[in-house]
């Protein structure tokens, strides 16, 4: 136990301050059980390293990570156990989908311990409502999402630009907040939607955060083993081939020689694990939305980092549109458009793009790539990253 607390006072010591995450100020700190579920490597971890640092008596709280060597021999629950009778009143587990028991022993947790706040992060396929141990009683649980346009300003430029709402945003009403704007923003496309764009052997760490998950958080989730790790993969590979595309089952069944039904379920994961978004048609009435009409990449870091020289800049645009918009929004598929948000409908393209898509069509907006200003109907792209 010693050597955990060494290693949390470490990792605090080096915990930068400057620039916090978007979903900070949304959690209920003061809630009892706080789960943060996201994709691998957009910060969850150094949240709460932050959260520690910034509000809380350090002598009375510990930061773990639930894959620590020290829990193959020790479950997490007597761990808190210990710590609580010492005084202990946060316990941060950081992970906590590697730990086998997580649902039972953070419930267990919850019950006896009344005094004790837990808060803990794991992949965002982790699924707090299921099972026997269903903890959606218990857990506040918040999702993250990677770095917006606006936080990847805010970090590399040092700024303190605030979130802009869809009104204002398609009022036109995003101040310009850099010089020479669409050269950073086409840095942002490549490898600034994760906080380590600056790392040496960004493409390197990317890849292996695609990996990982791949090989190791799905499976995990879903007791696959690693032929059908080997089947994610491919299937991934032929989406970021292809996207955005209308999937076609039967064909992708074919391809990675699965049935049909394995095909939606695997891309249900992948969606879950944030590496694709499935773009679906617009409810109408009673009517269950079932039908998915384009699969995108999760992020346009990932068309970079998967398609390479298929990387296509139309796919990039609406991808950024999707992946932005769809944090504080529910984003559908259009008829004659690309895109609807409530009773907008947008249509996304470079400079040149015209009218003639959205004619006689109310509500409706031409979102244009290669511009810094707008005027009436027509929204710079970019500005849509300032939603969070």
């Amino acid at each position: 136990m010693e050597n955990i607390i060494a290693l949390y006072r470490f990792l605090l010591s080096k915990t930068d301050t400057r620039f916090v995450r978007y979903l900070h100020e949304k959690i209920e700190w003061n809630a009892r059980m706080i789960g943060i579920v996201g994709a691998r490597g957009v910060g969850k971890t150094t949240m709460l390293l932050q959260h520690i640092k910034l509000y809380l008596d350090v002598d009375k709280t510990v930061y773990v990570n639930a894959d620590d060597a020290y829990f193959a021999e020790n479950s997490l629950f007597d761990f808190a156990d210990t710590f609580h009778k010492n005084g202990g009143q946060h316990l941060y587990i950081d992970e906590i989908h590697k730990y086998p028991q997580w649902s039972k022993e953070l419930k267990m947790m919850y019950d006896y311990f009344p005094d004790l706040q837990v808060v803990f992060t794991g992949s965002s396929i982790l699924d707090i409502y299921k099972g026997t141990d269903d903890l959606s009683r218990r857990a506040l649980q918040y999702y993250m999402a990677g770095l917006s346009f606006r936080e990847y300003l805010n970090m590399s430029e040092n700024k303190q630009i605030r979130a802009y709402s869809l009104d204002e945003i398609l009022a036109n009403k995003v101040d310009l907040p850099v010089e020479h704007l669409l050269p950073v923003f086409r840095e942002y496309l490549r490898k600034g939607y994760y906080p380590f764009y600056d790392d040496v052997g960004f493409e390197i760490r990317l890849q292996s955060v695609i990996n990982q998950t791949l090989e190791n958080d799905i499976p995990l989730f879903s007791n696959m083993n690693m032929a059908t790790s080997r089947k994610l993969k491919q299937l991934l590979f032929v989406v970021a081939q292809s996207v955005p595309f209308k999937p076609n089952f039967n064909d992708l069944a074919k391809i990675i020689e699965t049935h049909r039904n394995q095909v939606k379920d695997y891309l249900l994961l992948m969606e879950k694990a944030s590496l694709i978004f499935q773009l679906q048609s617009k409810v109408s009435g009673m009517k269950v939305l079932e039908k998915t009409e384009k699969v995108f990449l999760g992020n346009p870091n990932l068309i970079y980092a998967l398609a390479a020289e298929n990387s296509n800049i139309g796919n990039v645009r609406e991808t950024f549109f999707a992946c932005q918009t769809s944090i504080n929004n529910k984003v559908t598929a259009a008829d004659k458009a690309d895109f609807i948000i409530d009773n907008f409908t947008f249509e996304v393209g470079g400079k040149s793009k015209n009218q003639k898509q959205i004619k006689n069509i109310d509500n409706a907006f031409v979102v244009k790539d290669d511009i810094e200003y707008g005027y009436q109907n027509t929204v710079p792209l970019w500005t849509f990253g300032m939603n969070y």
